[in-house]
């Protein structure tokens, strides 16, 4: 089968489309044939092996594996013994190791909403599950609070707005001018266009506080809360480097043991639990994804390349077969 891989790190020309073995399957797993990819910022990351933390898990001179991606879109060829409720022919979606390839295997997939194509299917899982995550489970949203969101144009930030207000909260979207009407559309209560308006300077104050751009200081960011209001940061300025992610979570740490107003980072977990109930929300027409641009397999380097510029409205999306 085809699929991208690389043998070390670097820029997106380190990328190769290359013939390689079918994955195997298990017990307990299964067997998709890949329609569509989404990409994120994680994939970048790992590309380059940066922040330098990054090779922690993936391999510290060398990648540990050549595979590339994380979400997927397609139909079910095969699956294991132990599984029941998936059969072949099932269109699925959800999160595998090296999912830019024609075939991938995994066990965290739910079924693809019927409204939705492979490719808006794809650019749901690692994005959406992470906006939903910061909200309920790291942010404790509820009805009627007044939610703030920077970086509401990009993946997670798309996915944030109409998460958010599928909880029931007001929601006040930070991006630049190009994407206000878009974000609007999302549902958005009111938009700010930070070319315009510095929105750390506004009176207005917020019960929650997800930051998936993390621009301005920490002290700048949190003046924006209500004393009892927590700020959940799901990224780093211009991806920084280890250094500066070390030094942000130890700042955030020290500042929440002497102020009411919580300061928390996280890591998103794979959930089949949170994929169900994300294609639950699109079916019930509370959420939809948002695709800048799609790319062929064998242009998975230029698409890497444009992502990692940092002006993609919603995804950007690999089509596979």
């Amino acid at each position: 089968m085809k699929a991208i891989v690389r043998e070390k790190y670097g820029a997106p020309d380190v990328l190769e489309l290359k013939e390689v073995d079918r994955p195997v399957i298990g017990d307990d797993s299964v067997l998709v044939r890949v329609r569509a990819a989404g990409l994120n910022a994680f994939d970048w990351h790992v590309m380059r092996g940066r922040p330098a933390l990054v090779r922690a898990f993936t391999g510290l001179r060398k990648p540990k594996t050549g595979a590339m991606g994380r979400d997927l879109a397609g139909i079910v060829e095969a699956v294991g013994k132990n599984v029941t409720e998936f059969r072949v022919g099932d269109e699925v979606f959800g999160s595998s190791a090296g999912a830019l390839a024609e075939y991938a295997r995994g066990k965290s997939f739910a079924r693809k909403p019927a409204s939705l194509t492979f490719e808006e299917a794809a650019a749901i899982p690692m994005a959406a599950r992470t906006a939903l995550q910061g909200l309920r489970d790291i942010g404790q949203i509820k009805p009627g609070q007044r939610v703030l969101i920077n970086g509401a144009s990009g993946g997670v930030g798309t996915f944030a707005v109409q998460i958010a207000k599928a909880f029931g909260a007001h929601v006040t979207a930070v991006c630049s001018g190009r994407n206000v009407d878009m974000v609007r559309s999302l549902g958005a209560d009111e938009v700010i266009d930070y070319t315009m308006e510095d929105f750390t300077r506004r009176p207005q104050r917020y019960d929650l506080f997800l930051d998936a751009a993390a621009s301005g200081s920490l002290s700048s960011r949190t003046r924006v809360l209500v004393p009892s209001g927590t700020l959940v940061g799901v990224g780093s300025v211009d991806g920084g480097g280890s250094a500066s992610i070390l030094a942000g979570m130890i700042q955030q740490a020290v500042r929440s043991r002497f102020e009411s107003r919580k300061l928390r980072t996280f890591i998103a977990q794979e959930s089949k639990a949170d994929l169900d109930l994300l294609a639950g929300l699109v079916d019930a027409g509370k959420i939809r994804p948002v695709i800048d641009r799609t790319y062929p397999l064998s242009e998975t380097a230029a698409a890497i390349a444009y992502l990692e510029k940092g002006h993609a409205r919603g995804k950007v999306v690999i089509t596979v077969a």
